[in-house]
Order: structure tokens, then C-alpha cells, then sequence
């Protein structure tokens, strides 16, 4: 039996950039789409080129390997050609492989948001997908509030669908977007959509209003589309939207959907699941979700007692799923077993081979959960557990030690009578014996340090010529001024890869220290 493809389309870096609290960055976008890219997602909205500088430097260049890259703008506006409005421009120069428009579904909406009368709307539809399709990109459109829209005048709802159909659209998208409308109905329009449009032209996006957004997603594949647009860990605004988390798995390993459809994201890359939720949230700078469905650290966890015992018969019969196959852990028994697999796939992304009896493997496991229980975390910091690794095997090189350094925070009047604050540091560094001493100010006593470490590597400076500190986050692990503070770095080279590092210390300022040096020592190995 040949399989549907069923597709996958992300929005965290648009509909979920509108969460209450998340601002991404520049640098936190292009994290997160490679992520995404690794993952086997269909398509990658990156968000509104020309709406911000920084979704516009964002599309500047195409930010996938294997995705779809995707700009989301508006339809043209009302009295102007699509030659002559800025943001179909915008839309239709920028690096996209395709352009999904926003288009109001409802008539109420039209009358009421835009001030144009519905013939009008459905000219701008028409006129701004041929215009994206003549500039050689896929066109989508979102129908926004189509759900809602149709219960109010089913009509115009599907003159919507059939405008976006005849002007050439390759996915028409039914937007639940007040998040209100119950699974039953999804199933059911989605039918009477199909009557105009065929099924692997729909897609669907839901909003999680009333906790049903996975669910209204699932059912509207059931019913026929095949197209399923959702974010990673449920971002977006108020209550957020589909957890692609939760559906991804679901659509892949759950017979009722498994047996029917295919998707872009494969058995081996399933298994990167958890570490890519994971991440995702150290970029955000948050904890992740425990109690998360497949992904959550506690998914898999049970306590002592009758459970556990017949557990440890027979895993399915409290486990709906084999937490390894989307690379989460069993936290009952002994989870040594379950907690090699995962190091063992971490491994094999650095290419360093180990065979799961390998006894130095069990000594890895004890100093990740040791080191995690101090507050590291090596889900987004990658670099860091690499050089845990080679530590361990004993193949870490030693480039250079950092025998003592300084910093200093002045607050001072300049030569202008300006109050000012300058940060210095001073950094002692001993390379095969030679010790060099530089000093730095900087903006912050972080950005003094790496500017001091930087200023003489003896023999190694040339290879740290190209490395740059791209962003920096703090985490309070616990309570009060004495905290522990888990630090993260990323960094970048002109190769183009990043790489993240975490330092741990009750110090701001030694977190920022470890992490910033095991960043140049990653740089160092990779050019040894």
C-alpha cells in the first residue's frame, strides 16, 4: 500500500514570535531554522520580511538546507496595484522559496478590520498569489478565521478557497484562529471543503484555545488535508498553537495515522526529538516543560511500586510509545540502558564511535547526570558535551591554560564630565609554558574578557582570527542573590557553523568564564 505524504509547515519563527515574553534575535532565528531544517520539517516560516530589521536581515539570504524557506506578509493593499505596494515587494524579493499570504476568510472581518468590501478582498487574494507565483515562488494562503467565517456565511468562506485555488495557490490553509472551534465541526467543514478543493492542496492551522489545537489538527487530516501547520513546543500567541512536538510523533508512530501517511521526518531523525524541544527552550532561556507530552521529562516516569514492577516485565504496559524512539528516557528502574542510547546518538553526531558495553560509556552517563544535577544542561550546548566526551576518552587536546584573570567594573566621570562605566580585564595565559598577559575593556566584563583572552593566543591567535560571540544567555537556577547561574554562549565562525557552550558557577562572571573558554577551545579543535 503507497503512503500519502502528509506535510509539515513550522511557524514558531512567525506565529509563535507573537508569545507573550519571546523575542527572538537574529541569532536565536538562525538556531532555531537549523534545528528545524535537521528535523525533516516540510516548510520553515521565517516570518514578515520588511516588517522589522530583524525579519529583514532574517531573509537577506535563504536560511534552510532542506526546508522550504517561507516569508508571511499580506495580501496588497486596497487601491494600489501589486506593482506598487511595498509589501507584496518585500515578500516577493526576499530569499523565500515561497510566500504564504494572510487573507481574512470571515466577511465580518473584511467589513470590519480592512474596510473593503468582500469582491475587493478576494481581487487583492487573486492578484498578490499570481504576483508571487511570477516571481518563480510557491504561493500559500492562510484563510484567517476561516472556521469561524464559515459558520457566519459558508459562501463567501469558500469563494475564499476557490479564489486562492484558481489563481494557482499550492496550499490553501484553514486557519481555526480564535482557537474556539471543536473537533467534531473541524471534521466535519473540512468535508464540505473538499467538495471545492482537493485535499492535498488544504492544509490546516490551529490555535490552542481550548487545549484542542493538536486534536483539531489531527481531525482535520482525518477528514483530508494534507498539510498540517503547527510550532514547536506549542508556541505562539495567547494560549499558542499546535504543538508540532506532540504531532509529529503522533502522525509517525501511531498505526491510526503511520499506516495511512508518510512524512518528511524519519525514524533516525524522530530520535532527535526531545533533544530538539530542548534546545529550542535553552534558546528561550526556560525550563523545559516536564510534564510535556513524548518529549517531557517526566513522559516516562513512574514511581516505585506496582507500576514500576510491571515495568520492568514489560515497558508497554505503561509506556504508549518507546520513549528511545523519540529520544527520551524511562526515568523508573535503573535508566542506565535507556540513558546510553541517548549519548550514544549525541556521540554519533560528532562522529565518535562507542560501542553501548564500552565501560568508559558508564562513566560518561555518571558525569553528564553528576554535572546535570549541579545545574549544566547539555541539550542546547552541544560543544560543551563534545569536549565533555574527548575529556573523558582522554583525547582533549590542551592548547593553552588560563592561569588567572581580573575583572574590574569602574564607575567613573570622562574627560567630557559624562558618567560612564568601564569594564576591564586582565588575563594571564600560559601556552606551552610562555606566559602572556593582556588587558581589555570591553562593554561588560564578558565582552572584556573575550576581547582580552583573543588579544594574544600566542601561535593559536590566527585561528581565532574568525571567531565570534553571537549571543549570550543567563539562567538563575535557584532563589536569591547567591544563586547558581547556568550561562550560555554562542558562537560562530566564518565556516558558518555555531555552536553552543554552558559554564555553571554560583559566579556570573566564572559561568561566563567557562563557557567562553571552552567556546575557543571547541574553535581550536575543529582547526587542529
Amino acid at each position: 500500500m503507497t503512503k500519502e505524504r502528509l506535510y509539515l509547515f513550522d511557524t514558531t519563527l512567525r506565529d509563535g514570535a507573537q508569545t507573550t515574553g519571546i523575542e527572538f534575535s537574529l541569532e536565536d532565528k538562525i538556531a532555531i531554522a537549523r534545528l528545524l531544517d535537521g528535523l525533516g520539517i516540510d516548510y520553515v516560516e521565517g516570518g514578515y520580511p520588511g516588517a522589522n530589521v530583524t525579519d529583514t536581515a532574517f531573509f537577506a539570504e535563504k536560511r534552510t538546507k532542506s526546508a522550504d524557506f517561507v516569508a508571511f506578509g499580506m495580501t496588497k493593499r486596497a487601491g494600489r496595484s501589486v506593482e506598487n505596494d511595498p509589501g507584496i515587494a518585500d515578500l516577493i524579493n526576499s530569499s523565500a522559496d515561497a510566500v504564504c499570504y494572510v487573507s481574512k476568510a470571515w466577511d465580518h472581518q473584511v467589513k470590519l478590520a480592512l474596510g473593503i468590501s468582500t469582491k475587493e478582498n478576494l481581487r487583492s487574494l487573486a492578484e498578490s498569489v499570481r504576483a508571487a507565483i511570477d516571481a518563480g515562488k510557491e504561493s500559500f494562503v492562510d484563510c484567517e478565521h476561516f472556521f469561524d467565517g464559515y459558520k457566519a456565511n459558508r459562501a463567501y468562506a469558500i469563494d475564499c478557497v476557490k479564489t486562492a485555488l484558481d489563481a494557482g495557490a499550492r496550499w490553501i490553509v484553514l486557519c481555526d484562529t480564535n482557537g474556539g472551534t471543536m473537533p467534531s465541526e473541524i471534521e466535519e467543514i473540512v468535508a464540505d471543503v473538499l467538495s471545492v478543493a482537493p485535499g492535498d492542496r488544504l492544509g490546516i492551522h490551529a490555535h490552542d484555545d481550548t487545549g484542542q489545537a493538536v486534536a483539531n489538527s489531527l481531525a482535520a487530516v482525518r477528514a483530508g488535508v494534507r498539510q498540517v501547520q503547527g510550532t514547536l513546543n506549542g508556541l505562539g500567541e495567547r494560549c499558542g498553537n499546535a504543538n508540532l512536538v506532540t504531532l509529529i510523533p503522533t502522525l509517525v508512530l501511531k498505526p491510526v495515522f503511520s499506516e495511512q501517511f508518510e512524512t518528511g521526518v524519519t525514524a533516525e531523525k524522530l530520535e532527535t526529538l526531545t533533544h530538539v524541544s530542548r534546545a529550542f527552550d535553552e534558546i528561550l532561556n526556560r525550563g523545559p516543560n516536564r510534564q510535556a507530552p513524548y518529549v517531557g521529562a517526566s513522559a516516562f516516569a513512574t514511581k516505585a511500586g506496582i507500576h514500576a514492577s510491571a515495568i520492568a516485565k514489560d515497558p508497554a504496559t505503561y509506556e504508549h510509545v518507546a520513549p528511545e524512539s523519540i529520544g527520551n528516557e524511562r526515568l523508573i528502574m535503573v535508566s542506565q540502558q535507556a540513558g546510553k542510547s541517548n549519548l550514544l546518538t549525541t556521540l554519533k553526531r560528532f562522529d565518535i564511535k562507542m560501542a553501548k558495553d564500552d565501560p568508559r560509556l558508564d562513566k560518561l552517563l555518571r558525569q553528564v547526570k553528576e554535572r546535570e544535577a549541579r545545574g549544566y544542561s547539555y541539550d542546547g550546548a552541544e560543544a560543551s558535551f563534545f569536549m565533555l566526551a574527548h575529556k573523558m576518552l582522554g583525547t582533549l587536546p590542551k592548547f593553552f591554560d588560563v592561569t588567572s584573570y581580573r575583572t574590574a567594573i569602574e564607575r567613573r566621570h570622562n574627560a567630557k564630565g559624562e558618567m560612564v562605566t568601564v569594564c576591564e580585564a586582565v588575563v594571564k595565559i600560559d601556552v606551552d609554558g610562555e606566559i602572556l598577559m593582556s588587558v581589555a575593556e570591553g562593554n561588560g566584563p564578558i565582552n572584556a574578557l573575550d576581547l582580552a583572552m583573543r588579544k594574544d593566543l600566542g601561535k593559536y591567535s590566527s585561528r581565532i582570527d574568525d571567531l565570534e560571540l553571537v549571543d549570550f544567555k543567563v539562567r538563575i537556577l535557584d532563589g536569591g542573590t547567591g544563586a547558581v547561574t547556568r550561562v550560555l554562549i554562542e558562537s560562530r565562525d566564518d565556516t558558518g557553523e555555531r555552536w553552543f557552550t554552558v559554564g555553571v558557577s554560583p559566579n556570573i562572571i566564572d559561568a561566563s568564564f567557562e563557557a567562553l573558554y571552552e567556546s575557543f577551545t571547541y574553535k581550536l579543535m575543529k582547526t587542529a
